[in-house]
């Protein structure tokens, strides 16, 4: 089995939806629409490959994206400065192989250099015991709770990056990361979605 992480390319956000609105009731369903929005405003999205297959996905931004989710607009409200799983999805076949902790790896690896903190949320109300244990287990605690309407009640959970005062002093208060590709940032088109959505 041949694994790659990488950014998406625009040609697969029909992929990226499809595998979007099969994942179950524990993602919000996503339209074409919110995935160009995704493409243009998110720091991190990037795609898993197995074997040439799409088998999965996650996205993250960062403070300044134009994003209306009220999960993400909590986060701004508290922090001035993170970086925000918005979402993870793994195609069924490909569950349960450490694909979720793969990308989790990866993505504290981007935020680390770039942020002090990674957030995210869970949902308590339907309670998803695997995710909370998830998130837990890796280092995540909870910041405050909020209930969504059409979602639920959630958990919202922050988790501290250690490395980031270090990078912080030693590169970025004296300019930018050093250029080097695993630290280079994702292209991203000019924003053309007239409507900014929830």
């Amino acid at each position: 089995m041949t694994l790659r992480l990488r950014d998406v390319r625009e040609h697969e956000l029909e992929h990226v939806l499809a595998l979007n609105n099969s994942a179950g009731p524990t993602i919000l369903p996503m339209d074409a629409e919110r995935a160009r929005l995704f493409f243009a405003e998110a720091r991190y999205f990037r795609v898993a490959e197995v074997d040439g297959y799409l088998a999965g996905f996650l996205i993250a931004l960062t403070p300044e994206a134009d994003y209306a989710s009220p999960n993400f607009r909590w986060f701004c409200q508290q922090f001035d400065d993170f970086v925000y799983i918005d979402r993870i999805v793994v195609a069924g076949a490909y569950r349960r192989h450490g694909l979720g902790r793969i990308f989790y790896a990866d993505v504290q690896s981007f935020a680390e250099v770039r942020s002090p903190r990674l957030c995210c949320e869970v949902l308590l109300e339907p309670r998803d015991d695997a995710s909370v244990l998830f998130h837990g287990t890796y280092g995540f605690r909870e910041a405050g709770q909020q209930v969504v309407a059409g979602y639920g009640r959630v958990s919202l959970l922050a988790k501290d990056l250690c490395s980031y005062p270090w990078v912080q002093s030693t590169y970025l208060s004296h300019g930018r990361l050093p250029a080097l590709p695993w630290l280079a940032e994702r292209d991203r088109p000019l924003p053309t979605v007239a409507a900014r959505l929830a």
